[in-house]
């Protein structure tokens, strides 16, 4: 990361520079679709399966989001030598190195939603009064 262009934050403050390496794989693996391909994928699982659990994706931002996850290093695409072929997915060891971080922010939206569901309706209803 490089710090020579900017000045530094007060200590102790992050810093995110924009050649900052995390930024581009956090856009990529931290997306809706992404986060949820790797909360199915817990054994090699076929992608038409994979769609059935995902509601509401489409087929093109599925395959987008493979695609991306695959060149990120985080799961393996296996072609199935079955008639007709069939492809599969699973997580590779950096994707199951994923699995704990994961799971912990998904537990922390399933365990404070209420509250960020009640934070918004307090907001909109405030906002709509301006």
């Amino acid at each position: 990361m490089d710090t020579s262009s900017t000045p530094l934050p007060p200590r102790g403050m992050p810093r995110f520079s924009a050649e900052c390496p995390s930024r581009p794989i956090l856009d990529q693996i931290a997306d809706k679709w992404s986060m949820m391909v790797m909360a199915v994928l817990e054994r090699p699982t076929r992608f038409n399966e994979i769609k059935r659990q995902l509601e509401g994706v489409t087929q093109r931002v599925l395959t987008q989001t493979l695609r991306r996850l695959e060149r990120n290093g985080m799961i393996r695409r296996r072609v199935l030598e079955t008639s007709p072929l069939g492809v599969e997915y699973s997580l590779t060891p950096l994707g199951e190195s994923f699995r704990e971080p994961f799971t912990r922010l998904y537990d922390w939206t399933v365990e404070h939603s209420d509250e960020v569901l009640t934070a918004q309706h307090e907001y909109d209803a405030r906002s709509s009064e301006q």
